[in-house]
Protein backbone atom coordinates (compact mmCIF):
# COMPACT_ATOMS: atom_id res chain seq x y z
CA UNK A 1 0.00 0.00 0.00
CA UNK A 2 1.36 3.43 -1.00
CA UNK A 3 1.24 6.16 1.62
CA UNK A 4 2.19 9.67 0.47
CA UNK A 5 5.04 11.31 2.32
CA UNK A 6 4.55 14.31 4.57
CA UNK A 7 6.02 16.57 1.85
CA UNK A 8 3.62 15.16 -0.76
CA UNK A 9 0.64 15.63 1.56
CA UNK A 10 1.75 19.18 2.35
CA UNK A 11 2.18 19.99 -1.36
CA UNK A 12 -1.26 18.56 -2.11
CA UNK A 13 -2.83 20.61 0.69
CA UNK A 14 -1.13 23.79 -0.53
CA UNK A 15 -2.29 23.08 -4.10
CA UNK A 16 -5.85 22.59 -2.82
CA UNK A 17 -5.68 25.93 -0.94
CA UNK A 18 -4.39 27.69 -4.03
CA UNK A 19 -7.12 26.13 -6.16
CA UNK A 20 -9.74 27.27 -3.65
CA UNK A 21 -8.39 30.84 -3.65
CA UNK A 22 -8.29 30.82 -7.46
CA UNK A 23 -11.85 29.49 -7.74
CA UNK A 24 -13.08 32.12 -5.31
CA UNK A 25 -11.48 34.89 -7.35
CA UNK A 26 -12.63 33.50 -10.70
CA UNK A 27 -16.21 33.37 -9.41
CA UNK A 28 -16.13 37.11 -8.68
CA UNK A 29 -16.68 39.73 -11.35
CA UNK A 30 -13.73 41.72 -12.72
CA UNK A 31 -16.06 44.52 -13.89
CA UNK A 32 -15.71 47.72 -11.78
CA UNK A 33 -19.39 48.54 -12.44
CA UNK A 34 -20.32 45.56 -10.24
CA UNK A 35 -18.60 47.15 -7.23
CA UNK A 36 -20.74 50.09 -6.00
CA UNK A 37 -18.92 50.71 -2.70
CA UNK A 38 -15.53 52.31 -2.17
CA UNK A 39 -12.84 51.52 0.38
CA UNK A 40 -9.92 53.77 1.34
CA UNK A 41 -7.11 51.61 2.75
CA UNK A 42 -4.92 53.34 5.32
CA UNK A 43 -2.75 50.41 6.34
CA UNK A 44 -2.22 46.95 4.93
CA UNK A 45 0.30 44.34 5.98
CA UNK A 46 1.09 41.32 3.88
CA UNK A 47 2.91 38.05 4.13
CA UNK A 48 3.77 36.39 0.82
CA UNK A 49 3.70 32.59 0.72
CA UNK A 50 5.99 31.20 -1.98
CA UNK A 51 6.88 27.82 -3.30
CA UNK A 52 9.87 27.43 -5.57
CA UNK A 53 10.00 31.20 -6.01
CA UNK A 54 6.36 31.45 -7.15
CA UNK A 55 3.74 33.37 -5.12
CA UNK A 56 1.07 30.93 -4.00
CA UNK A 57 -0.96 33.34 -1.91
CA UNK A 58 -0.69 36.46 0.21
CA UNK A 59 -2.37 37.08 3.54
CA UNK A 60 -2.45 39.96 5.95
CA UNK A 61 -4.60 42.55 7.68
CA UNK A 62 -5.28 46.26 7.71
CA UNK A 63 -7.61 49.15 8.41
CA UNK A 64 -9.71 51.27 6.13
CA UNK A 65 -12.77 53.46 5.74
CA UNK A 66 -15.69 52.07 3.79
CA UNK A 67 -18.04 54.39 1.87
CA UNK A 68 -21.56 53.01 1.45
CA UNK A 69 -24.63 55.03 0.43
CA UNK A 70 -22.76 58.25 1.23
CA UNK A 71 -21.91 57.09 4.74
CA UNK A 72 -18.37 56.37 5.96
CA UNK A 73 -17.50 53.60 8.41
CA UNK A 74 -14.17 52.38 9.76
CA UNK A 75 -13.25 48.75 9.22
CA UNK A 76 -10.48 46.42 10.28
CA UNK A 77 -9.88 43.55 7.89
CA UNK A 78 -7.99 40.33 7.27
CA UNK A 79 -7.44 38.81 3.85
CA UNK A 80 -5.97 35.90 1.91
CA UNK A 81 -5.59 36.66 -1.79
CA UNK A 82 -3.64 35.66 -4.85
CA UNK A 83 -1.48 38.80 -4.83
CA UNK A 84 -0.50 41.82 -2.70
CA UNK A 85 -2.23 45.18 -2.86
CA UNK A 86 -1.17 48.56 -1.55
CA UNK A 87 -2.44 51.27 0.76
CA UNK A 88 -4.56 53.90 -0.96
CA UNK A 89 -2.59 56.84 -2.30
CA UNK A 90 -4.02 60.26 -1.44
CA UNK A 91 -7.80 59.99 -1.61
CA UNK A 92 -7.74 56.95 -3.91
CA UNK A 93 -10.25 54.20 -3.19
CA UNK A 94 -10.72 50.61 -4.28
CA UNK A 95 -14.06 49.43 -5.73
CA UNK A 96 -15.84 47.09 -3.30
CA UNK A 97 -19.05 45.13 -2.79
CA UNK A 98 -20.50 43.12 0.03
CA UNK A 99 -20.11 39.37 -0.18
CA UNK A 100 -21.78 38.86 3.22
CA UNK A 101 -23.00 42.21 4.63
CA UNK A 102 -21.15 43.19 7.77
CA UNK A 103 -18.80 40.18 7.51
CA UNK A 104 -16.92 40.11 4.22
CA UNK A 105 -16.25 42.45 1.31
CA UNK A 106 -14.81 41.80 -2.12
CA UNK A 107 -12.49 44.51 -3.40
CA UNK A 108 -11.19 44.88 -6.93
CA UNK A 109 -7.42 45.36 -6.90
CA UNK A 110 -5.28 46.54 -9.78
CA UNK A 111 -2.27 44.44 -10.65
CA UNK A 112 0.80 46.65 -10.88
CA UNK A 113 2.32 46.65 -14.34
CA UNK A 114 -0.80 45.46 -16.13
CA UNK A 115 -4.32 46.52 -17.04
CA UNK A 116 -5.88 43.52 -15.29
CA UNK A 117 -7.79 43.56 -12.03
CA UNK A 118 -8.14 40.88 -9.41
CA UNK A 119 -10.91 40.42 -6.81
CA UNK A 120 -9.87 39.85 -3.21
CA UNK A 121 -12.10 38.89 -0.26
CA UNK A 122 -11.67 40.79 3.01
CA UNK A 123 -13.09 39.53 6.30
CA UNK A 124 -14.19 42.71 8.04
CA UNK A 125 -15.02 44.10 11.44
CA UNK A 126 -17.16 47.22 10.95
CA UNK A 127 -16.52 49.91 13.55
CA UNK A 128 -18.80 52.62 14.95
CA UNK A 129 -16.11 55.20 14.18
CA UNK A 130 -14.03 56.21 11.16
CA UNK A 131 -10.29 56.41 10.82
CA UNK A 132 -8.92 59.91 10.40
CA UNK A 133 -5.58 61.51 9.69
CA UNK A 134 -3.16 60.54 6.95
CA UNK A 135 -2.08 57.38 8.77
CA UNK A 136 -5.35 56.45 10.50
CA UNK A 137 -3.66 57.41 13.75
CA UNK A 138 -6.87 58.83 15.20
CA UNK A 139 -10.53 57.93 15.10
CA UNK A 140 -13.57 60.14 14.89
CA UNK A 141 -17.26 60.41 14.33
CA UNK A 142 -18.71 59.24 11.00
CA UNK A 143 -20.94 62.35 11.09
CA UNK A 144 -17.87 64.65 11.15
CA UNK A 145 -16.30 62.87 8.17
CA UNK A 146 -19.63 62.87 6.30
CA UNK A 147 -19.99 66.63 6.80
CA UNK A 148 -16.40 67.11 5.60
CA UNK A 149 -17.26 65.04 2.51
CA UNK A 150 -20.26 67.27 1.79
CA UNK A 151 -18.33 70.49 2.39
CA UNK A 152 -15.45 69.40 0.13
CA UNK A 153 -17.49 67.67 -2.60
CA UNK A 154 -15.88 64.31 -1.94
CA UNK A 155 -18.02 61.33 -2.93
CA UNK A 156 -15.91 58.42 -4.18
CA UNK A 157 -19.01 56.30 -4.79
CA UNK A 158 -20.09 58.75 -7.50
CA UNK A 159 -16.80 59.66 -9.14
CA UNK A 160 -15.89 62.66 -6.96
CA UNK A 161 -12.51 61.18 -6.05
CA UNK A 162 -10.59 64.38 -5.27
CA UNK A 163 -11.99 66.73 -2.61
CA UNK A 164 -12.09 70.51 -3.08
CA UNK A 165 -9.56 72.25 -0.80
CA UNK A 166 -8.50 69.01 0.87
CA UNK A 167 -7.69 69.25 4.56
CA UNK A 168 -8.09 66.48 7.06
CA UNK A 169 -11.47 66.65 8.87
CA UNK A 170 -9.71 66.60 12.26
CA UNK A 171 -7.88 69.84 11.40
CA UNK A 172 -11.03 71.89 10.82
Amino acid sequence: MFLPSFTQRRAAAAAACLALISLTCVAESHNPADYPLRIHIFRVSSHVHRRNGVVWWVDGDGRANLFENGNPAGIDFAYRCSDRFMDSSGYETYPAKWRHPGQSLVILTHQIGSDSTEPCVLKVDVKEFVYMGRNSDTTGSPAVLKQWMIDHHYDPEHGLDEPDNPRDPQQQ
